[in-house]
């Protein structure tokens, strides 16, 4: 089963179903695609006759050299510090959002060292009180197909703490989606060697993300692996139904920003209990806060056991600087984890 993942351009489409019509002699073909600053998946319908098909492939292959050529000038602005990672902080949004933050993240992963690609990104449609692998064997992105790795699904799946996704659950979950893209190019290099390991991560307790956390951090010690964390941080405004505002910190960005690394501070400590505190306190949308922690209470396993790691976030922004109460934005991290 292939699961058709679109990536980001100028209007990137990523794959084509087709539908065989003879009644009209033609042939239908669905294209997947994402509009600038938009993650929703938009499906045209192009209806296109025998012969057409050089036109279609065509078309397909410029977008891909375009979303190629976006991602080569991201990565090319942003710095080698942390390199190699062994887990990073990844936004999700539509790229023209938040694909210069994303690579400052990308940049820190080493094709060389790097096999297999663990994707954890929360649940945005579907309820989910566990975490759920896809019923995937190929994510098809515009650049190359991604495989999954069915070893590694193997033993997770033996162990009772996950659920399967259907295909549509995955195909519009965005969180996952993404990454794909950057991993695919942060890989290239070596895209014959890599795999990855998709997870969907669910609304999960305290426990459960404790329980999620040793169980995935005998992965997360192999330096062969990689973890990326898909989450956006702070949704701001009334559509998001969340308006904090701290008065001492002047204009409406700058609270949403001091809030924003408040909670990033927390995270660098890699200290689940902080970072969940946090979250109690001042409930910032962070919609990746499952999947973060996660990986936080993964980080703290491994240090029972005396292992060093570090976190560092490489850059913030916002989708737009909010002035006015009638303003919204959502604001990008992008991070690594590095093991000494």
């Amino acid at each position: 089963m292939v699961s058709n993942k679109p990536g980001t351009a100028l209007c990137t489409v990523s794959a084509v179903k087709t539908l065989d019509l003879s009644a009209n002699r033609g042939c239908f073909f669905i294209l997947f695609c994402v509009l600038p600053g938009c993650c929703r998946l938009l499906m045209l319908t192009v209806q296109l006759h025998y012969g057409d098909w050089e036109t279609c492939a065509g078309l397909l292959s410029f977008l891909g050299a375009q979303l190629n050529a976006q991602l080569e000038g991201w990565l090319s602005q942003a710095q080698s510090t942390l390199r190699p990672a062994r887990a990073v902080i990844v936004p999700h949004a539509g790229y023209t959002y938040c694909g210069a933050c994303a690579a400052h993240a990308y940049k820190q992963v080493d094709p060389t060292v790097t096999r297999k690609v663990f994707i954890l990104g929360p649940s945005h449609h579907v309820p989910l009180s566990r975490c759920a692998l896809s019923p995937a064997e190929v994510y098809r992105t515009p650049l190359y197909d991604l495989r999954i790795d069915h070893k590694i699904y193997a033993e997770l799946w033996k162990t009772g703490m996950f659920e399967r996704m259907t295909l549509p659950t995955d195909e519009e979950e965005h969180s996952i989606e993404m990454q794909l893209p950057f991993t695919a190019k942060a890989m290239e290099s070596h895209k014959d060697e890599v795999s990855i390991v998709p997870v969907l991560v669910g609304a999960l307790s305290e426990s459960k993300e404790q329980e999620y956390g040793k169980l995935l951090s005998k992965y997360l010690a192999d330096p062969a692996n990689l973890f990326v964390i898909s989450s956006d941080f702070c949704h701001w405004g009334h559509r998001f139904r969340y308006t904090y505002y701290d008065e001492t910190q002047g204009e409406l960005y700058r609270s949403i920003e001091h809030l924003d690394k408040m909670g990033m501070g927390i995270i660098e400590q890699l200290d689940p209990i902080s970072f969940s505190n946090y979250l109690k306190k001042y409930h910032n949308t962070i919609c990746g806060r499952h999947p973060i922690g996660v990986l936080l209470n993964a980080v703290t396993e491994l240090r029972k056991n005396g292992t060093d790691m570090s976190f560092s976030f490489l850059n913030y922004a916002q989708s737009s600087q909010c002035r006015n109460w009638q303003d919204s934005s959502v604001s990008y991290a992008a991070g690594a984890l590095i093991v000494h």
